[in-house]
């Protein structure tokens, strides 16, 4: 009885994954911080999907959050199949609002759990017949993004590394796709501190629902696909990040977040 793994598993994206493999008959683990929302998310999942759900609250950005993880799997003998490095949060505006400290917390659940997840459960998944990572990244992976210059620097990280662990990997059992959503309706603005009413309204108008980025992403990961940006408006948009010359596109990023 295989299990996924799904980290930011109670909110937007991450649950909306969830309820798509459980869809599936998939058993899941349940990984965020609020112990609240897990429950009640693990226990509508058994009861609506008749699968196993079980739950781990944990603060990711703490240094000691992959290797808690790991154990509690290894001591529940839970065996896992699926991956899915989906927690992460941004932080708006200028460099210099934030402390070193936020800046690093943020580095720490955007890229250094995944990679640090991946190392410790790789050898886990090896054993199954068949295994998939599933790494969420973002449409601002494509393009520097001043108003999110961190934030989109990690998700270029977590991009690169999934481009390149594919292809370690190419040979094995082991699948890795990443998927980049672009604008979608979840807590992110408020978690970023989102203040400019421009970045607000264009975040509203071309907003897509985390139900449907969720499927397009487990569609893409069972299709062992690469790499996928959800939604027509977010492909046009990296198209435009290729053709566009750099300091225009940067401008008007600035632009949008007050900069």
């Amino acid at each position: 009885m295989n299990y996924a793994l799904i980290t930011g598993a109670s909110k937007g994206i991450g649950r909306a994954i969830a309820e798509q493999l459980a869809k599936r008959h998939i058993n899941v683990l349940l990984v965020a911080r609020s112990v609240d929302l897990l429950k009640e998310l693990a226990q509508q999942l058994r009861d609506n999907y008749k699968i196993d759900a079980k739950y781990l609250a944990i603060d990711l950005s703490l240094t000691t959050a992959s290797h808690n993880i790991s154990n509690w799997i290894s001591e529940n003998n839970l065996p896992i199949n699926i991956l899915v490095n989906n927690a992460g949060y941004g932080l708006s505006g200028a460099f210099t609002k934030y402390t070193f400290q936020q800046h690093s917390d943020m580095m720490q659940v955007n890229m250094t759990v995944p990679v640090h997840l991946t190392h410790l459960l790789l050898p886990i998944l090896q054993k199954q017949p068949a295994s998939y990572i599933l790494n969420i990244a973002s449409s601002a992976a494509y393009q520097a993004v001043p108003g999110l210059s961190v934030y989109a620097a990690t998700k270029s990280f977590v991009l690169s590394f999934s481009r390149g662990l594919k292809y370690e990997l190419r040979n094995t059992n082991v699948s890795v796709t990443v998927v980049c959503p672009g604008a979608t309706d979840t807590d992110f603005p408020n978690r970023a501190d989102v203040t400019t009413e421009k970045a607000k309204k264009l975040a509203a108008k071309f907003n897509m629902q985390p139900k449907e980025v969720a499927e397009q992403a487990v569609n893409a990961m069972f299709a062992k696909k690469s790499e996928v940006v959800t939604g027509f408006v977010n492909k046009l948009n990296l198209f435009l990040a290729w053709l566009l010359p750099k300091k225009i596109l940067e401008k008007a990023a600035a632009d949008i977040y007050g900069l």
